[in-house]
């Protein structure tokens, strides 16, 4: 586990308050790690990997919100004298999928069954009781914005060098760490980032269940079929039953027959 940036950022990060992590979790270019024309990559500590995961849940990357969520916490961990270590590992379990779509995600999970198979009630849990069956993370681990907006998949992470680097240097430090666990990208970009690893042969094939609709609430037509909760002929032209169908059924029978 690296904690080499949060110690390098750590003075700047104290110095700055809640309502100024909030409002710009860059700190206005002080928490730069990278730059390439209009993207930019900026420190949050997302750096925890958990050596005891059996699941792993990749996004594409923290957004603002997330990021913002992170680093105050981090902020508050530190500022009650906790060690590097633990402002880290308690950062990455408070801001992971932090938002509306932590919900979405949880009832997606507990509907193909991985509750079941981690032999939990709900993966609800994976948040606090059970969080030590879990690593949050994401293909790219720290905060990409284009033009100061969200990074959402464009352009690809698999063509630009530094959002390139990023996904095998720091997923892959993840995928080495936890290669027996089972990885779940949320959403077809996130995927992108994974296949990078499986084509590199830094992660099996065999582990990842690709399929999950990402969960954000833009995604909201997709969840609800995914789940019943809409049906076929309600559904706009957007939205391919079929293929939400065919994810589906994988997704469940692959879980189905894991050891």
């Amino acid at each position: 586990m690296s904690i080499d940036l949060l110690r390098r950022y750590s003075q700047v990060i104290m110095g700055a308050s809640e309502l100024e992590l909030q409002a710009d979790p860059t700190l206005n270019g002080r928490l730069l790690l990278a730059s390439e024309g209009m993207l930019s990559v900026s420190y949050a500590p997302f750096d925890y990997i958990n050596p005891r995961a059996k699941v792993v849940i990749v996004g594409i990357t923290p957004g603002a919100q997330q990021a913002a969520n992170a680093l105050a916490e981090a902020r508050r961990q530190l500022a009650v004298g906790n060690s590097t270590e633990e402002a880290i590992r308690a950062a990455k379990v408070f801001a992971s999928f932090s938002g509306p779509m932590r919900t979405n995600l949880i009832t997606m999970l507990d509907h193909i069954g991985l509750n079941r198979w981690l032999g939990v009630n709900s993966c609800a849990n994976l948040w606090d009781s059970s969080a030590e069956l879990v690593q949050f993370t994401s293909a790219l681990r720290y905060p990409v914005f284009v033009a100061g907006k969200n990074y959402s998949g464009s352009p690809s992470m698999t063509v630009i060098p530094i959002l390139r680097n990023l996904v095998m240097t720091c997923l892959g430090e993840e995928a080495t760490a936890l290669a027996d666990a089972i990885w779940v990208p949320l959403g077809p970009k996130a995927e992108e980032g994974l296949k990078l690893l499986t084509t590199a042969n830094l992660l099996p094939q065999e582990r990842v269940l690709s399929g999950l609709p990402h969960p954000s609430g833009a995604n909201a037509e997709r969840i609800a079929y995914f789940l019943g909760r809409k049906a076929r002929d309600q559904l706009s032209a957007k939205t391919s039953a079929d293929t939400i169908d065919r994810a589906r059924d994988r997704l469940v029978s692959q879980i189905a027959g894991l050891t």
